[in-house]
């Protein structure tokens, strides 16, 4: 049995299928011209809605095509080779801010705004970082008080992914006492009175993706777009976290082999002193070292995605898939460049845009800090 038949049967090299040929027409000719624009076609979403792309993993119910984690995987490896992690995190921002709403909505939540989401006609987001900080969840300041049948909203977001675009946004508010017991998730749409979108935030990373800043003045919304129970979202927030962890691992693994993919194509055709670099022992090693270390980072991710799949709870070792995988995609992100030398540093070479994007990996989704404090005490310590 080989590594992909373990983990990848006949449906999920179905929906790579699906999801490749939709990169390779509808996504790679533009993408270089996306990057530059900071964004892509809002079209993109309904296509992907149509085909079903952006459905794999959610109810049937709701739109959704079911279906295990492994369907998840495959489709996200395939989006990734678009070779643009922004566009990948900007497509895929429902990823992140729909589960809370499936797992913990009323049923009139559910209804009301996920089918819209799986076909591509509305955008999602998950707003939760503040300017005073994003990893220490348990004390944010965005507060919701209760008034009768609303909530009034005070505060503000940043770092949004797809903050500008969105029509929907999981919010989360303080509406209790200090800690992470007073915390809530709540629906907010856009265009609700006294919810703002602020400037689009210019990045070195991730460009196809629009990132906002979010701001909230007496933002009025209704009990009704309360998620789950109130002073219980932090439990959501946590465990919403583990399947964008596994997100951010896969992620990284793709970076990884996107470039090794490109160095292995480079070396064959670059040639310096008479013959192709890729005959020179230090190249050749340094190959070697990226593939085996790519090899490790990915076996291990699928690991924890199968036992994720099989129901197991995997805090502590999908917080070391995500730190390895982003200490590989570090590593191999700086040898491609530096195996292309001048030219990894170009804007038109693949290589300089994964150098570029790798490095919001180990930081999105929780540090690597934050990361290592999850698996020690996940040890006892």
């Amino acid at each position: 049995m080989s590594e992909l038949q373990q983990y990848f049967g006949e449906s999920q090299q179905m929906i790579r299928s699906t999801v490749k040929k939709f990169i390779d027409r509808e996504v790679k000719p533009f993408i270089d011209q996306w990057e530059e624009a900071e964004e892509f076609p809002l079209e993109i979403y309904r296509k992907a809605g149509e085909l079903g792309i952006l459905g794999i993993g959610y109810p049937e119910a709701l739109g959704g095509s079911e279906g295990d984690l492994f369907d998840k995987v495959a489709a996200s490896e395939e989006i990734m080779r678009a070779g643009s992690g922004g566009f990948a995190a900007g497509l895929g921002s429902l990823d992140i801010g729909l589960p809370p709403v499936v797992k913990w909505g009323s049923d009139e939540l559910k209804q009301r705004i996920v089918p819209q989401v799986l076909a591509g006609e509305k955008i999602m987001a998950l707003a939760i970082t503040e300017p005073s900080g994003g990893s220490d969840v348990a004390n944010l300041k965005t507060r919701a008080v209760r008034e009768g049948d609303y909530f009034r909203l005070t505060g503000s977001k940043t770092f949004i992914t797809s903050g500008v675009r969105a029509d929907y946004y999981t919010v989360a508010v303080r509406t209790g006492g200090e800690g992470y017991g007073g915390i809530s998730l709540i629906l907010v749409e856009k265009g609700t009175p006294g919810f703002s979108v602020g400037r689009k935030l210019k990045k070195g990373c991730w460009w196809a993706s629009d990132t906002a800043e979010l701001f909230f003045d007496d933002c009025k919304v209704p009990v009704e777009n309360l998620i789950g129970a109130e002073n219980q979202g932090f439990y959501a927030i946590m465990s919403n976290f583990q399947s964008e962890r596994l997100q951010l691992a896969i992620m990284a693994n793709m970076t990884s082999e996107l470039a090794l993919n490109a160095c292995l194509e480079y070396v064959r055709e670059r040639e310096a002193f008479g013959r192709p670099i890729g005959r020179f022992q230090v190249i050749k090693h340094k190959l070697a070292d990226m593939a085996t270390q790519l090899e490790a980072s990915r076996e291990f991710t699928y690991r924890q995605a199968a036992r994720m799949n099989a129901g197991q709870t995997v805090i502590k070792e999908i917080s070391m898939a995500k730190n390895f995988s982003t200490d590989v995609s570090d590593k191999i992100t700086y040898e491609a460049v530096q195996i292309f030398g001048g030219y990894g540093l170009m804007r038109e070479s693949l290589v300089e845009r994964l150098y570029r994007d790798n490095r919001i990996l180990s930081i999105g989704g929780g540090t690597r800090e934050i990361m290592n404090e999850i698996i020690t005490k996940q040890m006892g310590l």
